[in-house]
């Protein structure tokens, strides 16, 4: 089942979501050649904790293994889900990702971006400009009386029309009573029947690789990464399904940055 949310659930799903969107614009400010993926996991962890929330990825279970950080944090060929280390040095030319989720007032709010370090290549900058175009297409797909696989297709089209590959080991899901819910949103044309409905929360999140689509998972047990070591994009919203039309809710309370191109 789908979970609809109530007027109630939906002013908390605003409150966590606006709290992960501030959380992940602070650790953008960081991101530079020199600082490790530790340093922004403790940035990331204090952030969160002083808005009075937690954390939904640290201890996050899956079988006998519990995620170890408070933030996932994916640099170059990783495509999520990596894990933080000292060991980890951004170096002028690399990309990282970073995804902040949130829970809240027994709410989540779930959001992704990738950054550049330092100066890229054109190849990476245009990775990351149409991953970041795909997901704008992909919301505004999400309309009341539209398919989930008309979100699926919209990532799809643009992505491969721009000569880049989209992962297909991971999907976006709903979200909001838990991290994980109902339905499976994939980011290529996987029939999905659900209608959309007044009230879906989503998290919306194309991955997008420079090289060939499949991924392999690291002995860590957690890192997913490119299997040609071909480096990799990921975004990502949560957002609520009205009949006005999709209202993206992980929005930062306060604007450090420009907005991103559509």
């Amino acid at each position: 089942m789908i979970p609809i949310k109530n007027e109630r659930q939906i002013a908390r799903m605003r409150e966590a979501c606006a709290i992960a969107a501030d959380v992940l614009q602070e650790l953008r400010a960081l991101v530079r050649p020199g600082i490790s993926t530790q340093d922004l996991e403790e940035a990331g962890r204090d952030a969160i904790a002083k808005r009075g929330a937690k954390s939904a990825c640290y201890g996050y279970q899956v079988g006998s293994r519990r995620y170890p950080a408070h933030t996932c944090i994916s640099v170059n060929e990783e495509v999520v889900h990596g894990i933080p280390s000292f060991r980890r040095i951004l170096r002028d030319g690399d990309v990282v990702a970073i995804d902040v989720v949130v829970s809240y007032n027994g709410v989540v709010g779930d959001n992704a971006a990738t950054y550049a370090v330092g100066t890229v290549s054109p190849k990476i900058q245009q990775l990351l400009a149409v991953t970041e175009q795909s997901l704008r297409l992909a919301i505004e797909q999400a309309r009341v009386g539209n398919r989930i696989l008309d979100i699926s297709q919209a990532v799809q089209r643009h992505v491969e029309a721009n000569g880049f590959s989209v992962v297909r080991d991971m999907v976006g899901h709903g979200v909001g009573l838990a991290m994980h819910e109902e339905p499976q949103i994939p980011n290529f044309g996987r029939e999905v029947r659900d209608r959309i409905l007044p009230g879906m929360t989503l998290a919306i999140e194309p991955m997008v690789n420079l090289g060939g689509y499949r991924t392999k998972i690291l002995a860590d047990g957690w890192t997913v990464v490119t299997a040609d070591g071909a480096a990799s994009a990921h975004f990502e919203h949560t957002v609520l399904t009205t009949e006005a039309g999709p209202e993206i809710l992980t929005r930062p309370t306060t604007s450090l940055f420009p907005l991103h191109a559509a």
